[in-house]
């Protein structure tokens, strides 16, 4: 393909989360360069649907299960109407893309991986992805370890690592006001998962806490309201930290919550390329992260941010609190991170790599 193919992004949800947010990211940005870009949400729709611009095709399948074929055939009809030559599908969403290829065999299927445990990829279940990946096309990975794995156990010759990247869009929108004194507000953007490990970033706190009292932690991301949920939750009341520490479930407006933030930390166990990271670097935030999936390659310790191991609450209140008494310090970092993220994090690059993967095809 010389000329800019018509692609649409497919992802199962618009919750906030990297792999959602890396699709709207994508479908956007690809319409910004005048390539003619759709996105579909398979089963559910979210807050991220207000993140997509009016240049962008949208549909929502509504998806029950995995062999809908009400849904399968809307989409189908979808493509054929928009002369659709290329599906970028996300993360689970590649069943879907598969049914499609059966269907019309001249699609092109480009699978993003975004798998959040890189830490434990031996534990991950290969079927049926490893005999659905001979349909693709080719393949793209938030991570070099992702990469490695998707070259050793899938069928598809052409493997890419592209880094993440963030962008809060045109679209602005101050909905989410942290409660708390200005100025001391350590903000977290995770999901409740446990993988992203909230409960040492909470251990972690209540030491920051008892040294000063009048800072404050925000997190932000969605609640499935599972045993997770509610023993996060259960810590913050049985340790007194109801007035200094919020959840606030998953919300639309990043870019103003960041605005309002002082610290930005990650005390994930493992991840890819998280998002978030990313958008602390994009709001010049000091950050505090752990040595998990790339973020030791997004930031280097005491240059601009400070990288930990995970699962250490000490070593992670000693970050924090190194960046609270010293602000001089986390200015520093905050520039340089922001300096980082535009070098080698830009959607400029990214989209102009993937462009190339696509015209490959």
């Amino acid at each position: 393909m010389n000329k800019n193919p018509i692609v649409i992004q497919l992802i199962d949800s618009l919750n906030s989360g990297g792999a959602e947010m890396m699709a709207v990211n994508i479908a956007n940005g690809l319409a910004e360069k005048g390539v003619v870009s759709h996105i579909c949400t398979t089963r559910l729709e979210g807050d991220l649907k207000s993140k997509i611009v009016n240049s962008v095709g949208y549909l929502f399948l509504n998806k029950k299960s995995a062999l809908d074929f009400s849904a399968i055939k809307k989409l189908y009809n979808y493509i054929k109407l928009h002369n659709i030559q290329i599906i970028h599908a996300h993360s689970s969403s590649y069943f879907t893309a598969f049914l499609i290829k059966i269907l019309i065999p001249t699609i092109k299927i480009v699978w993003q991986d975004h798998y959040g445990n890189s830490e434990n990829l031996k534990n991950r279940n290969k079927f049926p992805l490893n005999g659905i990946s001979k349909n693709f096309n080719s393949i793209i990975s938030v991570n070099l370890v992702l990469k490695e794995w998707a070259k050793t156990y899938l069928k598809c010759k052409e493997v890419y690592f592209i880094p993440n990247f963030a962008s809060f869009g045109t679209i602005t929108s101050k909905i989410t006001f942290l409660k708390g004194e200005e100025n001391k507000k350590i903000v977290c953007l995770a999901n409740l998962r446990p993988q992203k490990d909230h409960i040492t970033l909470l251990k972690s706190f209540l030491i920051v806490h008892k040294k000063h009292l009048d800072w404050t932690l925000h997190i932000v991301g969605i609640d499935l309201k599972d045993k997770y949920s509610e023993k996060i939750k259960l810590y913050i009341k049985d340790n007194k930290l109801s007035n200094h520490v919020f959840l606030y479930g998953s919300c639309s407006d990043t870019r103003f919550i960041l605005e309002q933030a002082t610290i930005g930390v990650l005390s994930s166990k493992s991840e890819g390329l998280p998002v978030a990271l990313l958008e602390y670097g994009l709001s010049k935030l000091p950050v505090v992260v752990t040595n998990v999936g790339e973020c030791g390659k997004v930031v280097t310790n005491t240059v601009n941010g400070l990288v930990i191991e995970p699962n250490n609450k000490n070593e992670l209140a000693k970050g924090v609190l190194k960046l609270i008494e010293n602000s001089n310090l986390g200015i520093k970092y905050g520039k340089n991170l922001y300096n980082e993220i535009q070098l080698n994090y830009s959607k400029e690059n990214y989209i102009k790599q993937l462009l190339s993967i696509y015209k490959s095809e």
